[in-house]
C-alpha cells in the first residue's frame, strides 16, 4: 500500500500546478499582446507616419547622413547629439540582429527578409516621430534629465494616467526581460564555441555592465560612443566578406527573396509548406525586434542630446533604423542565404557563425561570437540607462541606485537560466508598452509634422516644450 503524500509533497506538488498555469497564461497573453494585430497595427502607423511626413526618410536622407557628424552643441542635455546617436543605435543593435533574423530566414524562409525591409522603411517614420517628440516634451528641470513616451503622453496630450501606466509597464518590461535574455544569448555563445561556464560568463557580463551603468547616462554615452561603430564596422567587414566570397550566389539569392516574398506555394528546404504568410509573420515580427521602433525607447535616447532642434534628433533616429534593419541585420539574412546555411537546420547565433565560418573558417565563428558579446552588452547597458528612466518617473529618483544594482545582479541570473518563459513575458510587457506609446505618436503627429515644416523652412529657433 502505497503513503499519502505529506504536506511538503503536496505544497510543492501545488506550487508546481499554479507555476504551469502561470506560463501558460504568461504566453496566451503574450500571443495575444504581441500577436499579429500588433504587427499589423505598427506597420499601419509606420505607413501613415510615412505619408503624413511626405517620406521624411527619404527626401532627408542626407540630412540624416549629415546629422551624425560630430559638431558643436547647442542646447541643454547630457550627452553631444552624436553620443546620443550612439547610445541608441547601442541599445537596439542586440543580439535579435543576429539569432532573431536568422530565426526569422529559417523559420518563415527567405520571403522574410523582404518583409523586414518593409518594416525597417516604415519604421524610419515612427522611429523620427519618437525622437523629436522625446526632445519636444523632454523635462530638464530639478538638475535631472526625464524624457520618454509618458513625458509627451502627459504633457502634449495631457494623458498623465496613461503616461504613468507606459512608465511603469515599460520599467519593469526593462528590469525582468533585458537582464536575463541578452546575457543568457551571450552565455550560450561562449559556452559552444569557448567553452566557457555560463556562470562565469554572466559575472563577467554583469561586472562589466555595472562599471558603466553606474556612471549614469554620461558613463554609457561614452563607451557607447565608441563601442558601437566597433561592433557594426566589425560585423560589417566580417559579413561583406562571406557575400563577397559567395558573389556568384547573390544574384540568385535576391531572386529567391523576392519570389519567395509574394509565394503562395510551398517553400524550400526546411521551409517547406509556408508561404506569403509566414514570410510576412517572421520578417515583420523580427523587423520589430530588430529596430525596436514603435517601444518608445528612442524618445529617451534622443533626448539626451544637448541640442534645440527636435527634427535633427529625429534625422539621426532615421540614421538609426537604416543601420540596424539594412546594414547588421541584412548582413546576418544574406550571409546565411548565399551559404546555403539557412537550410543546414542550424539557427540562431549558430546559424550566423556557421556561415561566417564559411569565408574564414574558424575565426568566423569567433567573429560573431565577439559581435553577439558586443550587441548584447551594449543593449544592456542601453536598456539600463531606459529602465531607470521609466521607474524613476513612476516611483521618483530614489529608486535609480537600487535600480542599477539589481539590473546587474539580474545579469547573472539570465546567463544561467532557461528564458523561454522570459522571452514571452518580455512580448507581453513590449506589446502593452507599444499601444499607449502609438497613442502618442498619432496624437502628436501634427505637432511633428510643423516642427518638420518649420525645420525645411530654416527656422530652428526655440527648445520646444523642454521644462
Amino acid at each position: 500500500m502505497t503513503s499519502s503524500p505529506g504536506p511538503f509533497e503536496s505544497l510543492l506538488s501545488a506550487l508546481s500546478a499554479a507555476g504551469a498555469v502561470a506560463s501558460g497564461l504568461i504566453f496566451r497573453a503574450s500571443d495575444a499582446a504581441f500577436g499579429p494585430w500588433t504587427v499589423l497595427l505598427l506597420f499601419g502607423a509606420g505607413l501613415f507616419l510615412t505619408v503624413r511626413y511626405r517620406f521624411v526618410q527619404v527626401r532627408h536622407f542626407r540630412d540624416a547622413l549629415r546629422s551624425l557628424r560630430p559638431g558643436s552643441d547647442d542646447g541643454a542635455g547630457a550627452l553631444s547629439p552624436f553620443q546620443a546617436f550612439m547610445t541608441a543605435l547601442a541599445a537596439s543593435v542586440g543580439t535579435g540582429n543576429i539569432a532573431g533574423v536568422a530565426t526569422a530566414i529559417v523559420s518563415g524562409g527567405p520571403g522574410a527578409l523582404f518583409w523586414l525591409w518593409c518594416y525597417g522603411f516604415v519604421a524610419t517614420a515612427i522611429k523620427f516621430t519618437e525622437a523629436v517628440l522625446g526632445v519636444q516634451y523632454r523635462s530638464l528641470g530639478d538638475a535631472r534629465l526625464s524624457a520618454g513616451p509618458m513625458h509627451y503622453l502627459k504633457d502634449g496630450l495631457g494623458l498623465r494616467r496613461l503616461g504613468w501606466v507606459y512608465a511603469l509597464v515599460a520599467g519593469v518590461a526593462a528590469l525582468t526581460t533585458t537582464p536575463i535574455t541578452q546575457p543568457n544569448s551571450i552565455a550560450v555563445v561562449f559556452e559552444s564555441h569557448f567553452h566557457i561556464p555560463t556562470l562565469v560568463t554572466g559575472i563577467g557580463v554583469a561586472v562589466l555592465a555595472w562599471l558603466v551603468i553606474i556612471g549614469g547616462i554620461s558613463s554609457i554615452g561614452r563607451v557607447a560612443g565608441k563601442l558601437a561603430p566597433a561592433m557594426v564596422a566589425l560585423y560589417l567587414i566580417g559579413g561583406l566578406l562571406v557575400i563577397v566570397t559567395h558573389a556568384d550566389r547573390v544574384p540568385e539569392v535576391l531572386a529567391l527573396v523576392m519570389r519567395e516574398a509574394f509565394s503562395l506555394r510551398a517553400g524550400l528546404g526546411s521551409a517547406a509548406g509556408i508561404g506569403i504568410m509566414m514570410a510576412m509573420r517572421y520578417g515583420l515580427a523580427r523587423g520589430i525586434y530588430a529596430n525596436e521602433a514603435g517601444y518608445g525607447t528612442a524618445a529617451v535616447a534622443y533626448a539626451t542630446a544637448r541640442s534645440r532642434r527636435p527634427v535633427q534628433q529625429g534625422y539621426a533616429a532615421v540614421m538609426e533604423v537604416f543601420v540596424v534593419s539594412f546594414v547588421t541585420s541584412s548582413i546576418s539574412a544574406l550571409t546565411i542565404l548565399v551559404t546555403g546555411v539557412w537550410r543546414s537546420g542550424l539557427t540562431s547565433t549558430a546559424a550566423v557563425a556557421e556561415a561566417f565560418n564559411h569565408a574564414v573558417p574558424g575565426v568566423g565563428g569567433w567573429v560573431v561570437a565577439g559581435c553577439a558579446f558586443l550587441f548584447g552588452y551594449t543593449t544592456l547597458i542601453g536598456w539600463g540607462y531606459y529602465g531607470e528612466q521609466f521607474l524613476a518617473y513612476t516611483f521618483g529618483p530614489r529608486v535609480i541606485v537600487p535600480f542599477r544594482w539589481i539590473y546587474c545582479g539580474l545579469i547573472v541570473v539570465g546567463a544561467t537560466s532557461r528564458v523561454d518563459l522570459v522571452w514571452a513575458w518580455g512580448d507581453l510587457m513590449n506589446g502593452l508598452q507599444i499601444l499607449p506609446n502609438l497613442v502618442g505618436l498619432l496624437g502628436l503627429s501634427g505637432v511633428v509634422a510643423a516642427l518638420l515644416r518649420r525645420e525645411e523652412a530654416g527656422d530652428s529657433s526655440g527648445e520646444g516644450n523642454s521644462s
